[in-house]
Protein backbone atom coordinates (compact mmCIF):
# COMPACT_ATOMS: atom_id res chain seq x y z
CA UNK A 1 0.00 0.00 0.00
CA UNK A 2 1.39 3.47 -0.81
CA UNK A 3 1.04 5.86 1.60
CA UNK A 4 -1.98 8.91 0.74
CA UNK A 5 -2.06 10.15 3.52
CA UNK A 6 -0.37 13.71 5.21
CA UNK A 7 0.61 14.26 8.17
CA UNK A 8 -1.83 16.89 8.88
CA UNK A 9 -4.57 14.23 7.80
CA UNK A 10 -3.26 11.53 10.18
CA UNK A 11 -2.99 14.03 13.16
CA UNK A 12 -6.64 14.87 12.66
CA UNK A 13 -7.87 11.75 12.01
CA UNK A 14 -6.79 10.54 15.33
CA UNK A 15 -7.57 13.35 17.40
CA UNK A 16 -11.02 12.77 16.14
CA UNK A 17 -10.94 9.09 17.18
CA UNK A 18 -9.74 10.19 20.64
CA UNK A 19 -12.65 12.53 21.35
CA UNK A 20 -14.92 9.99 19.99
CA UNK A 21 -13.50 7.31 22.12
CA UNK A 22 -13.56 9.99 25.19
CA UNK A 23 -17.11 10.65 24.76
CA UNK A 24 -18.17 7.36 24.34
CA UNK A 25 -16.57 6.12 27.69
CA UNK A 26 -18.00 9.00 29.47
CA UNK A 27 -21.31 8.29 28.27
CA UNK A 28 -21.73 11.43 26.60
CA UNK A 29 -23.02 9.18 23.57
CA UNK A 30 -24.63 6.08 23.74
CA UNK A 31 -26.55 3.46 22.37
CA UNK A 32 -26.63 2.26 18.57
CA UNK A 33 -25.28 6.06 17.97
CA UNK A 34 -22.60 5.55 20.04
CA UNK A 35 -21.25 1.92 18.66
CA UNK A 36 -21.19 3.29 15.54
CA UNK A 37 -19.34 6.27 15.79
CA UNK A 38 -16.65 3.68 17.99
CA UNK A 39 -16.76 1.90 14.58
CA UNK A 40 -15.69 5.18 12.96
CA UNK A 41 -13.05 6.17 15.37
CA UNK A 42 -11.76 2.46 14.60
CA UNK A 43 -11.48 3.51 11.23
CA UNK A 44 -10.01 6.66 12.08
CA UNK A 45 -7.38 5.47 14.26
CA UNK A 46 -6.17 2.22 11.82
CA UNK A 47 -6.13 4.99 9.11
CA UNK A 48 -4.46 7.87 10.52
CA UNK A 49 -1.36 4.73 11.88
CA UNK A 50 -0.66 3.02 8.89
CA UNK A 51 -1.41 6.27 6.45
CA UNK A 52 -3.81 4.91 3.98
CA UNK A 53 -6.73 5.49 3.32
CA UNK A 54 -8.61 2.94 1.28
CA UNK A 55 -11.10 5.98 0.07
CA UNK A 56 -8.76 7.79 -1.01
CA UNK A 57 -7.41 5.36 -4.24
CA UNK A 58 -10.16 4.85 -6.18
CA UNK A 59 -10.58 8.97 -6.37
CA UNK A 60 -6.61 9.21 -6.13
CA UNK A 61 -6.84 11.73 -3.39
CA UNK A 62 -3.51 12.13 -1.64
CA UNK A 63 -2.73 14.48 1.31
CA UNK A 64 0.87 13.43 1.33
CA UNK A 65 3.31 16.49 0.77
CA UNK A 66 4.84 16.55 -2.87
CA UNK A 67 8.41 15.56 -2.94
CA UNK A 68 10.66 17.16 -5.17
CA UNK A 69 12.55 14.88 -8.02
CA UNK A 70 15.76 17.59 -8.15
Amino acid sequence: MKKNMGSADRIIRVIIAAIIALLFFTNVITGTVGIILMVLAGVFLLTGLISFCPLYAPFGISSCAVKDKS
